[in-house]
């Protein structure tokens, strides 16, 4: 196979470009601002959910929802096996076993 297949190619348009520049002119770098007040607002009203947050990492997310699933010390986490330590870090963090499996019956 000679050709790559990106995970997550970076894209920054105008629209990527302008908010990156507002964020820094600002001074709304770290660690909230009106963006990321406003997005969280937008994700509520688009799933109707309560609360939503932000986070920082998909590896915070991970860690999160783990949390929120009362994942405990002994317990089993089903884990992609296309993946890289911080899928698996807030599992073994929490004290449950990953187990890496894949979509094929083979593997």
């Amino acid at each position: 196979m000679s050709q790559k297949i990106w995970l997550s190619s970076p894209h920054m348009g105008e629209s990527e470009e302008q908010f990156v520049k507002e964020a820094f002119e600002t001074n709304w770098i770290a660690p909230l601002g009106p963006n990321v007040n406003g997005f969280e607002g937008d994700l509520e009203q688009y799933t109707g959910s309560l609360h939503a947050a932000a986070l920082s990492s998909g590896t915070a997310a991970i860690h999160l929802a783990l949390i929120m699933l009362d994942v405990k010390p002994g317990d089993v986490v089903i884990c992609q096996s296309l993946t890289f330590s911080a899928s698996a870090n807030p599992i073994v963090y929490l004290g449950a076993t990953p187990v890496f499996i894949d979509s094929e019956a083979s593997t």
